[in-house]
């Protein structure tokens, strides 16, 4: 495959005016998500799910995309002004960006995260054009003991790496595959976890499931500490950084690019450990590791580098391998689920102007995302000024219209209280509600590529172990398994004994 055409392909795509105005519209609502505390990505993603069911594929994945890395952006303006991070990934932002507030350079340190957060999200966009064809090629191999392998060791690496503990992310993983199997078996047809429910039949609808887990979750999780919003009284300064700030940057930019477009393609790394592993790895190199914590700029260019290039590369596995490697992730897939699009080693080929499209409106997106960040820095000020309690009522009555729109059923509302009360009950467990989409996802992928490589195999389950890519991902995830399970015995004789 020429990567010329394909990308001229793409930008036809990208350029096309619906096109266009969903990537604006999708990268300023990201932006603006990301400036306000607790909402995030993957509440906005999910409640828009339902109202993309009309659009064109393009548009509807060019728009859930754009929202993505555009929280990315947005992250870094509050935990700058406000020592708020609007993202978790930005949360290490908060250490030196918020100093630099202080010290009068907020406008040096703004300009610092926008212009790094645009080298790296292009260096991503160009990785994935340039990575996609010979992952493809790779990926063509895989059948289905090859495909099962890799959901688990996905799973179990996820769930495993998540926080608030190893061993209550694998169990609410498990739940959510449970949760994933409602519905008929994919094999013999019969229907299983419905509870004589007739709605169960078919399945736990996605988008109902989205919505109630994460958007009403957090409602009811913030107006139970009824904390209220901070409001930024700081000046930003002059916006363009100094010339001394770009010398001591633009290397850490580069780091912080290399990191993050690494640990975005792991399962289970995510945006917030691609940021702290950069600012980490700042601090240690640095001939002066007593400025960081004091205003270093360096603290705000490499983590905020590594967080927009890891929300880039984070595509590679969902568009290609069809295994999500973040919540976000999923809820992109059953994106491309709810639009009849299967994405794999295929997509590139069958798909090829909404994969291309997707590419090319990421580089579109990034630049937009430049141009809006830095004059606009006063209106995402503003929208911290929104009362919560405002913001709550807006976001419930359009969780309630989009999810009762898709199908009309009185028992979607219900279901959508429910999954409310679960996400809920899960965070104030210390559970992370995220992974309990991650089951749902890969659950039933995995029982699917399960089965068939046992039937392929007449029942033989050393197929895992015969063919070596199979063997390697079965490997990592037991290892990775085993590794918990000492740390979690370890951690309990040590509390024993105390």
């Amino acid at each position: 495959m020429d990567l010329l055409p394909n990308l001229a392909l793409g930008l036809q795509v990208a350029f096309s005016p619906i096109n266009l105005m969903y990537c604006l519209m999708g990268v300023t609502l990201g932006t603006a998500i990301g400036v306000l505390p607790g909402v995030g990505p993957i509440i906005t993603i999910s409640l828009l799910l339902p109202l993309t069911f009309g659009l064109p594929p393009e548009a509807s994945i060019i728009l859930l995309a754009g929202i993505y890395y555009g929280a990315a952006y947005g992250g870094s303006t509050t935990s700058i002004l406000v020592n708020l991070p609007g993202e978790a990934a930005s949360a290490v932002t908060c250490i030196d960006g918020h100093q630099m507030t202080r010290q009068g350079r907020a406008g040096s340190a703004l300009a610092i995260a926008a212009l790094g957060s645009f080298f790296a999200g292009t260096v991503g966009t160009l990785l994935i054009a340039l990575a996609g064809p010979p992952l493809a090629s790779i990926a063509i191999r895989f059948g289905a003991a090859e495909y099962a392998a890799l959901v688990f060791c996905a799973l179990i690496t996820t769930a495993s790496m998540t926080r608030g503990g190893a061993v209550k992310g694998i169990g609410v993983t498990l739940l959510g595959v449970i949760f994933g199997l409602a519905g008929a078996d994919v094999s013999t047809g019969i229907f299983r976890f419905d509870f004589g429910i007739l709605e169960l039949r078919d399945g736990i609808d996605f988008a109902v499931l989205a919505v109630g887990l994460f958007a009403v979750a957090e409602i009811i999780g913030n107006i139970a500490q009824g904390e209220e919003n901070v409001v930024s009284q700081q000046k930003l300064g002059r916006l363009w950084p100094t010339r001394d700030d770009f010398r001591r940057a633009w290397p850490a930019v580069l780091r912080g690019t290399g990191i993050g477009a690494v640990l975005g393609v792991l399962p289970g790394a995510g945006l917030a450990m691609s940021s702290f592993s950069a600012y980490m790895l700042e601090k240690s190199i640095a001939r002066e590791p007593e400025r960081f914590g004091k205003g270093a700029v360096e603290g705000v260019a490499a983590p905020e580098s590594a967080n927009n290039a890891a929300s880039q590369t984070a595509f590679i596995p969902t568009l290609l391998l069809s295994v999500p490697g973040s919540p976000v992730m999923a809820l992109m897939l059953g994106a491309f689920m709810i639009h009849g699009i299967s994405p794999g080693p295929r997509m590139m080929t069958e798909h090829a102007p909404l994969f291309w499209g997707l590419v090319a409106s990421m580089w579109v997106g990034n630049l937009m995302l430049v141009v809006l960040n830095l004059p606009l820095i006063g209106l995402w000020v503003r929208l911290l000024r929104v009362p919560y309690h405002w913001l709550f009522v807006f976001v419930l009555a359009f969780a309630c219209v989009g999810v009762f729109s898709t199908g009309a059923s009185v028992f979607d509302i219900y279901a959508l209280v429910f999954f409310g009360l679960l996400g809920y009950l899960l965070k104030a467990a210390g559970c992370s509600p995220a992974l309990f989409i991650l089951g749902f996802i890969l659950g039933p992928m995995f029982e699917e590529h399960f089965r068939r490589a046992m039937t392929l195999s007449r029942g033989d389950p050393t197929i895992f172990l015969q063919r070596p890519i199979s063997l390697t991902f079965v490997l990592i995830g037991l290892a990775v398994l085993l590794a918990t399970m000492s740390s979690f015995i370890r951690k309990g004789r040590a509390e024993a004994t105390d």
